[in-house]
């Protein structure tokens, strides 16, 4: 990633980065086989949200920076992964039967389910180890923690991070209600978005971004909004949340779907029209 002619290196970051791996890789073996005895595969969501706050944290007992580079980078991933994770451990795992998404893969698995899910959730370690190289970049970063951009970074990680937390809350408060089951939550952020609480994610991956500019391994925080987009957009969240709201929510989604955006926030159509714009 950096290498030691910056002479800013005591230990080799990705070293670090496959040390990190092979111990999330065993600790997701673990959690796979919690999950097949609770059924409820959400385990791993927490797992990953513990498991990058760990790594996180490893690093950065290595890393040659100042405290308060160590102590800013503490705070972006606890802060971060730490509400993440409690969040879904407490909306979707403690005395929570499994999301709907999940209960469709199983299905869709059929024989090969138990297989799949070790695969899904080894594949959960190797992105744990992916998603904290933005971290690092921040760690490694020889500038004083007051540069204009990386104010600039903090900004926007601000933004996202509150963001996700208004969307989770207002999500989770609408659902508390029992008169909602079944229906579409069109309240807060959600009027604006299909999906608030991933914009506001991919949104805090594009910080790290802007708070590295132009710093030693700048280029792998791009693993951040690439990455996490590709994600959403294509493989576990959009695509599952929008078929799982089709099979939960029907004619009511579909209308949804017809005049708010799945994705960036802005204000929704009046009038259904035929083309989802992103």
């Amino acid at each position: 990633m950096m290498g030691p002619e910056d002479g800013m290196l005591e230990s080799d970051p990705l070293s670090l980065v496959m040390i990190a791996y092979i111990l999330m890789a065993i600790v997701m073996g673990v959690l796979w086989a919690v999950q097949r005895k609770t059924k409820n595969a959400a385990i791993g969501d927490v797992g990953w949200c513990a498991g990058l706050i760990a790594s996180v944290l490893s690093y950065a007992t290595q890393a040659p920076a100042g405290i308060e580079r160590i102590l800013l980078t503490a705070m972006l991933v606890v802060l971060y992964a730490g509400r993440l994770g409690l969040h879904i451990y407490s909306e979707r795992v403690a005395g929570q039967s499994e999301d709907g998404r999940y209960r469709r893969l199983r299905k869709k698995w059929g024989d090969s389910e138990s297989v799949n899910m070790f695969v899904y959730f080894q594949w959960k370690a190797v992105s744990v180890a992916v998603f904290s190289f933005p971290f690092l970049a921040v760690l490694w970063n020889p500038r004083v923690p007051s540069s204009v951009v990386e104010l600039l970074g903090l900004l926007i990680w601000g933004v996202g991070v509150a963001g996700e937390a208004k969307a989770d809350r207002q999500l989770a408060h609408f659902r508390a209600d029992p008169r909602n089951e079944g229906r579409v939550c069109r309240e807060g952020l959600w009027r604006y978005s299909r999906h608030p609480n991933y914009f506001f994610d991919w949104l805090h991956w594009c910080s790290y971004v802007v708070m590295t500019m132009g710093a030693p391994g700048w280029l792998f925080t791009w693993v951040g909004p690439i990455g996490m987009g590709w994600l959403l957009f294509r493989v576990t969240g959009i695509p599952r949340a929008e078929e799982q709201a089709l099979s939960s929510r029907g004619e009511e989604y579909k209308a949804y779907q017809a005049t708010t955006n799945a994705f960036f926030p802005w204000y929704p159509r009046q009038k259904p029209e035929t083309s989802v714009t992103l």
